[in-house]
């Protein structure tokens, strides 16, 4: 149950990776990548959304089996305070590195190539800026060594 919880953490590790880097371009903003993305409730909905995403595709569907209802709810509201945290919000993160939540579950360039799709699909969806989006795109680069074991 606790690899299965782990692995439903990918949620919280590509969308970390699509905001957390971004602080630079946020910071030659005047608004931060928080408010440019509408704030803690455009980033639960954007959240809901792509774990929605994740939970139901066929082949990431994998890392939420067995994930009670509650350990579902955590997830979410992991993946909620991490991206608030990240892109220069008011919430502070309790989670585990991404690396070390990742270890052993052998995601592999497929499941990443499939969950960065679920993610654009999920930013066009709620018409995400092409700038922001480019700074998310550039980050997700820089955190996949974490992510893919295989």
């Amino acid at each position: 149950m606790h690899r299965r919880l782990i692995g439903s953490l990918l949620a919280v590790a590509l969308l970390i990776a699509t905001l957390g880097s971004s602080q630079p371009a946020a910071a030659q903003s005047k608004d931060s990548l928080y408010k440019r993305l509408g704030g803690y409730d455009a980033l639960a909905a954007v959240t809901d959304d792509f774990i929605k995403g994740l939970a139901t595709d066929p082949k990431i569907s994998r890392f939420f089996i067995g994930a009670s209802d509650n350990s579902k709810e955590r997830i979410r509201q992991l993946v909620k305070d991490q991206l608030c945290a990240a892109t220069g919000g008011p919430c502070v993160y309790i989670g585990r590195d991404m690396k070390a939540a990742h270890k052993g579950l052998h995601i592999t360039e497929e499941d990443w190539n499939i969950s960065i799709k679920i993610l654009l699909g999920t930013l066009n969806k709620f018409k995400v800026k092409e700038r922001e989006q480019k700074d998310l795109a550039t980050a997700l680069a820089g955190l996949k060594a974490d992510i893919v074991e295989q």
